[in-house]
């Protein structure tokens, strides 16, 4: 009766723990992308910056940037239970290929993975207790990838503020647990009533060393104009 007890109780722990998780997470999607904003900003690497925004319409969202002056443009398409990614092409909308999906970006350190933060969506998390991020309280949670096929990441830890709600902190492990890639937040802004990614540090670790090969910065401009959330439709 005694370890019965105990089993269930466990059990109980375990599914509060998983449901906690999943409203942390909840809260960092919503306030990472589920604004109605269009964000403009650069990607810099080694002193060479290129230009990125996101267009930010519930949940649709795409982003663009350019290489050699020719547009790249994707588009997220995000439900509470599904994240679907697609690459659009002389006016067409293709389904993204997976095994791009750890590419990088023309030579940055972030690949599409990064950019488009798919980790959030994955299923399997949980809270791993409370840790504090550059002297902000923090949830830390552990993700773990549904599709070991996809991506780079195998598991995926994140701290989310436990006040405001913004990521502040991500590293991703490939399957022998060793860390591939480290984001840090350095800025966040207010966005309405929300507070958003202003500056990322984002580092590439090589497994093998376990020392930093890389940093790229993902920054930001804060708006002049708060869209409402009945804001224009996508471009």
């Amino acid at each position: 009766m005694i370890a019965l007890c105990v089993c269930a109780g466990a059990m109980t722990s375990v599914v509060k723990a998983d449901e906690a998780a999943e409203r942390i997470l909840a809260t960092a999607r919503y306030v990472s992308t589920l604004q109605h904003q269009d964000l403009h900003g650069h990607m810099t690497k080694d002193g060479k910056k290129m230009p990125v925004s996101l267009f930010l319409r519930g949940d649709d969202i795409q982003f663009h940037y350019k290489i050699k002056g020719q547009p790249n443009r994707f588009h997220m398409r995000l439900k509470d239970d599904m994240f679907d990614l697609f690459e659009i092409k002389n006016g067409k909308t293709l389904k993204f290929n997976d095994n791009k999906m750890a590419e990088t970006i023309n030579g940055t350190d972030l690949t599409y993975e990064d950019l488009s933060m798919r980790f959030l969506y994955w299923k399997d998390a949980k809270v791993e207790g409370q840790e504090r991020v550059n002297g902000q309280p923090c949830y830390k949670l552990r993700l773990i990838n549904p599709n070991k096929n996809v991506g780079d990441y195998q598991i995926v830890y994140v701290w989310v503020h436990s006040k405001q709600g913004a990521l502040m902190k991500v590293v991703g492990y490939n399957a022998a647990g060793k860390p591939l890639k480290q984001f840090q937040v350095t800025d966040i802004m207010r966005v309405g009533n929300e507070y958003t990614l202003r500056r990322m540090r984002v580092e590439s670790i090589d497994a093998a060393s376990n020392k930093f090969t890389g940093v790229t910065y993902l920054e930001f401009d804060k708006p002049t104009k708060v869209r409402q959330a009945e804001g224009k439709p996508m471009r």
